[in-house]
């Protein structure tokens, strides 16, 4: 979930990450809609996470008691990039210590393993070229300052849409994957 301008931080409500002064949590609430939520729903078919510290966080707080809407989440493996976290109550929740253990994790046999927030997270994986796909729902709002998808240090990249939707409340779900290196040329000729 990004906005126009590329913030991702607390989209789901007021004190979801206030961190740096942000002020504009739940910015993507008044967006919801059935096309939304059909799309949410299959999103949250169940996978493996990889997490940062600070949203795994969030969520050990919040999911284990509202499993209800994401039975998923409860039942899936969590891993947690952290250099200071190495163990939590939250069933199924594996640590990692860093990039290299992150490599080995992609290079096993299994579910598919998604990112959700983590905005360092998924900046020190494109920096990696460890991103094979990218769900990227655009809210049709600007915010100015906040956490970004993308910062200084991401890796060319090349993506294909694979998928796309537009809801009725102008949120642009588009499902990109990698599509090697990005090539070059001159515009109109």
């Amino acid at each position: 979930m990004i906005t126009l301008d590329g913030v991702m931080q607390a989209p789901g409500g007021p004190e979801e990450d206030i961190s740096g002064g942000f002020k504009y949590g739940g910015w993507t609430a008044p967006y919801g809609d059935e096309v939304s939520a059909k799309i949410l729903q299959k999103q949250l078919e169940p996978a493996d996470y990889l997490l940062g510290r600070k949203t795994f966080e969030i969520w050990e707080n919040y999911w284990p008691h509202h499993g209800d809407f994401w039975p998923g989440i409860n039942a899936g493996t969590k891993y947690v990039l952290s250099a200071t976290r190495k163990n939590s109550d939250w069933n199924h929740s594996v640590f990692l210590g860093n990039v290299e253990e992150i490599k080995a994790l992609k290079d096993t046999a299994g579910p598919d393993i998604q990112v959700w927030g983590s905005s360092k997270l998924v900046q020190l994986l494109l920096k990696q070229d460890l991103v094979d796909v990218l769900w990227l729902k655009i809210y049709p709002v600007i915010l100015g300052s906040g956490k970004k998808l993308f910062e200084d240090g991401s890796i060319p990249a090349a993506f294909q849409l694979t998928e796309s939707t537009i809801t009725p409340g102008g949120v642009i779900i588009a499902n990109y994957k990698r599509a090697g290196e990005v090539k070059t040329g001159t515009a109109g000729g």
